[in-house]
């Protein structure tokens, strides 16, 4: 009787010992999942890579680095431009980051983190066009822009254009190859990337930047919480060296310095 209590004894020891562990290791799997969006047809913002399929760039190494100084795992989305503030809305998503602009229109539905990036928009025509070379020459012309971006909100201020929107900057850019719009607005550095890769021998950038503003991350309206952790982070990248050693990866330069 006393050899079975004491095995009796062994066996409760054991078991709790068991869920303690367990618990442990749960504890530990359940870190929290930052759901980011980002749309990847905006190389070298982001894009996905077509050797391993997974999403690359500036934006998905950013919002990483920022990710793993906050202690926060990162689990990335590749959806439309246009759908990425109502994924917000809806808690579909935690953050956006997607070469978005932060703009007065724009933090009326979101709220913005301090800005990692500043970019100008410009013009992308074809090889032989020699009838566009400023935004002055854009009246009357069939512009390409994707839906929701600061090019289409610049496109909608010119007069007499023909606005072609598309779900993706990519379909822009091809409708353009095919004659069927005349110029694409959109973000000075992914114009710059696309004339140097895929758009090489085809098409060409024109023009002054437009304006250079600020690019932000996205989080939902009044989550200060997340948005505090979001700049808390970003602050950390840039001070460690981690943002510059990004930004140089991508851009083949170093950030210019803040004021």
């Amino acid at each position: 009787m006393k050899n079975r209590r004491i095995v009796w004894i062994l066996g409760v020891l054991t078991l709790a010992l068991g869920l303690l562990v367990a618990g442990c290791g749960t504890s530990a799997d359940n870190s929290k999942v930052l759901k980011v969006g980002t749309d990847a047809t905006y190389a070298p913002f982001g894009f996905k890579d077509q050797q391993t399929g997974d999403l690359a760039g500036f934006d998905i190494d950013i919002i990483k680095a920022i990710a793993k100084e906050e202690g926060l795992k990162v689990e990335v989305q590749n959806l439309n431009f246009d759908a990425l503030l109502p994924a917000l809305q809806t808690n579909t998503l935690d953050v956006a980051i997607s070469d978005m602009t932060i703009s007065e229109e724009r933090a009326k539905q979101v709220d913005f983190s301090n800005s990692y990036y500043i970019a100008g928009s410009g013009l992308v025509v074809n090889l032989d066009n020699t009838d566009i070379k400023a935004f002055s020459d854009l009246p009357g012309k069939r512009i390409g822009v994707s839906i929701g971006s600061t090019g289409s909100e610049i496109a909608s201020k010119i007069p007499n254009a023909q606005i072609r929107e598309f779900n993706n900057i990519v379909d822009a850019f091809l409708e353009l190859q095919n004659g069927g719009v005349d110029v694409v607005i959109n973000d000075t550095p992914v114009n710059e990337y696309y004339v140097n890769t895929k758009g090489k021998g085809i098409a060409k950038v024109v023009g002054e930047d437009y304006e250079a503003a600020p690019l932000g991350i996205a989080v939902k309206k009044g989550n200060t919480e997340l948005l505090k952790k979001i700049n808390d982070g970003l602050g950390k990248i840039k001070a460690n060296g981690e943002y510059a050693k990004i930004y140089k990866k991508w851009f083949d330069k170093e950030p210019p310095t803040e004021k």
